[in-house]
């Protein structure tokens, strides 16, 4: 009714005639009326079972997934996420050549492009191109399944849910109304950065030997932000360009990549730059870290430091420090010879500050310090052992 209005308004100022060109997404609808190409498409004849698979995914991810994981070991999957991100880069690749063939690489308009939504077999191309694009959202979703497989809940953010669980449901309308034009511009890009962010996770799933191959990581972020960037700065041109292009789409798209931005921005701040500022490195490779319930004090001469579950190497009740799987140095009772202050001993280029005996009973007349035992050989290569065992545990 009200675009049938907007098409008998003859006003002379002329913001009214680009209004009725590009008003609103009821011109999108009318003409899908005209031509339902995707009509019976799976998912496509309505919005409610894409809306329910988004909120299972919250629910799954957030309540019923920690839950179900609270009392049982985090699973071994490496072979299984080699093989999904390896799919997702051969997928997101596939995507990314679709959205171009079907129009950005052979003439689309950067500055303003109209669907097509005649039967060219470029436009029904690029309408299947946004129909699979669609449904990679729905595999994306494993990204956080394995998070809370591997008891990872730590990633499972709300930056991470809600980019994962808006997505489906904003390129549901996309499909639906505007399967094609100015809009699959987002498509196109968002598909080539997948291309580099699952390569990363593919080679990080491989194990430690390939770690010197993605130095990169730091920069994803920043690559990230930079998609959105270029995503709202494409969408908001048509605010000042006529063209042809429901103008409610400009909105939807532009405004989730602003928000987006932002979510990204604050996780960039809070993870490498205010992250950043709470380990202090020193000019000889020792790390500090402060802990409330203890200090570590040690040093190594190659710059490592291990804190194992988390765990300081001193406690405030005068436990291990220096520890292998939260025992403390390989003693037979596992009682430590800290300080009863919890600060633990040093230790000087990786070697213990001495050994004590199988009862780990610490010597008043010494001052809360165990004397050296007769023996300090098989301690102290037992230490180095311990520290490199648990250096290798860090990389794995």
């Amino acid at each position: 009714i009200a675009h049938r209005y907007l098409q008998k308004i003859t006003h002379p100022l002329p913001i009214f005639t680009s209004w009725r060109r590009t008003s609103t997404i009821l011109h999108a609808v009318e003409t899908l009326r005209q031509y339902p190409r995707v009509d019976g498409w799976l998912f496509m004849d309505s919005p409610w079972p894409t809306f329910f698979i988004c909120i299972s995914y919250v629910l799954i991810v957030k309540v019923i997934g920690p839950q179900y994981m609270k009392t049982r070991p985090p699973f071994q999957l490496r072979n299984i996420l080699v093989a999904y991100n390896a799919f997702q880069v051969v997928f997101s690749t596939w995507i990314f050549y679709e959205f171009g063939m079907g129009g950005w690489f052979r003439g689309y308009s950067y500055r303003c492009q109209p669907v097509d939504y005649s039967q060219n077999p470029m436009a029904i191309r690029m309408t299947h191109a946004s129909w699979w694009y669609y449904f990679s959202k729905f595999t994306e979703f494993f990204d956080t399944f394995f998070f809370v497989l591997h008891k990872k809940f730590e990633h499972v953010s709300t930056l991470h849910v809600i980019h994962h669980g808006c997505m489906p449901m904003s390129v549901w309308f996309g499909v639906k109304f505007t399967p094609g034009g100015h809009s699959t511009f987002f498509g196109l890009i968002n598909s080539f950065v997948h291309i580099v962010m699952y390569t990363y996770y593919m080679l990080a799933a491989m194990g430690p030997n390939y770690r010197r191959y993605i130095w990169w990581k730091k920069y994803l972020t920043n690559f990230q932000m930079v998609q959105f960037i270029m995503i709202f700065s494409h969408a908001f041109q048509l605010g000042f360009t006529e063209c042809k292009y429901p103008r409610a789409f400009m909105w939807w798209i532009g405004g989730h990549a602003v928000l987006f931005f932002f979510l990204f921005s604050d996780f960039y701040i809070n993870a490498y730059i205010k992250g950043a500022a709470k380990v202090k490195a020193y000019a000889n490779g020792t790390v500090t870290f402060s802990m409330s319930n203890g200090h570590a004090n040690g040093k190594v001469s190659n710059g490592i430091t291990k804190l194992v579950n988390g765990h300081a190497n001193g406690y405030a009740n005068g436990k291990a420090n220096g520890h292998a799987n939260g025992y403390a140095n390989g003693h037979a009772n596992g009682h430590a010879n800290g300080h009863a202050n919890g600060h633990a001993n040093g230790y000087a280029n990786g070697h213990a500050n001495g050994s004590i005996p199988s009862n780990s009973v610490h010597s008043e007349e010494n001052n809360g310090r165990v004397p050296n035992a007769p023996d300090s050989t098989s301690f102290s290569t037992r230490a180095r052992q311990l520290m490199c065992m648990n250096v290798d545990s860090v990389m794995d």
